[in-house]
């Protein structure tokens, strides 16, 4: 089959889209397409320009025999704040007060175009480091870490509150939850991670970090190594939070039942350095 360079084009995009942090070689796409490499190139130099100026990400180039190219997400400051609006205006609707001052989320959790979007502000975040697993726990930060770990290409392992028979032999931990201060258990398969991974953590709500800090020891069970923390939300409180690095892109500060209120502004997400 002999490709039109506009078909090679849309093809390649959507190519090096489904498989971000992956290092594809010139010779896959001259093989796929029946093409020079020199045309490849010049193709892929379009498809890296586009990508810079719409703030889609950037196009590595890896040069040698061994080398290719490699596609990592971006997400443009412009784009996050929009984000950040987007959660801080859903986020404040009065109808989202539940007894006892906590905020119905799961429907925005189950917005895949939402999540995918957020996915891509965390994992622009830690574009350039080492990242080999995504963990939650069970279960409204499933989404996140999902849509997180498809733009990083990596696995993610959920911690849950008790052990399941499918997952096989467990290790547990005790930890005390932060906001109420009462003892409980985590459990992950010891099929989950290997030794020596670098693991980012993430969950939904975080407000004094018992539940980050549990996973936090939980790395320590596999001998592996905390990469970074990423809260889409997080409260505000008088003390001092359990973990101190981490980022999120949404605080909350005060609801108030009585008059159906709900204070929110800009997480640290542009507070803190990035790489």
């Amino acid at each position: 089959m002999k490709w039109k360079r506009s078909e090679r084009l849309v093809d390649m995009t959507y190519y090096l889209l489904e498989h971000p942090h992956q290092l594809i070689p010139l010779t896959y796409f001259s093989e796929t397409y029946q093409s020079a490499k020199s045309s490849i190139s010049e193709d892929l130099a379009i498809v890296k320009e586009t990508f810079e100026e719409k703030g889609i990400g950037m196009l590595m180039t890896v040069p040698g025999a061994a080398g290719g190219v490699k596609y990592i997400p971006k997400t443009s400051d412009q784009e996050v704040k929009e984000i950040i609006q987007t959660l801080i205006t859903e986020l404040s609707q009065s109808d989202r007060l539940l007894p006892g001052g906590y905020l119905f989320m799961t429907d925005l959790l189950g917005n895949p175009e939402l999540m995918n979007r957020v996915g891509k502000v965390f994992a622009s975040i830690y574009a350039n480091q080492q990242i080999d697993v995504i963990m939650t726990v069970a279960t409204k930060g499933i989404s996140i870490a999902h849509s997180i770990a498809r733009h990083l290409n990596i696995p993610v392992v959920v911690v849950r509150r008790d052990s399941k028979v499918t997952e096989g032999s467990t290790v547990s931990i005790n930890y005390v939850s932060g906001s109420s201060r009462r003892i409980q258990t985590m459990v992950l398969s010891k099929r989950s991670m290997k030794s020596g991974q670098r693991v980012l953590i993430t969950d939904d709500f975080m407000k004094v970090g018992g539940t980050m800090n549990g996973m936090k020891n939980l790395l320590e069970e596999f001998d592996c190594e905390l990469a970074g923390i990423a809260v889409l939300v997080e409260a505000e409180h008088a003390g001092e939070t359990l973990v101190d690095d981490y980022y999120s892109l949404v605080k909350l500060h005060a609801v108030n039942e009585k008059d159906r209120t709900i204070a929110l502004s800009e997480g640290n997400y542009f507070l803190k350095e990035r790489t």
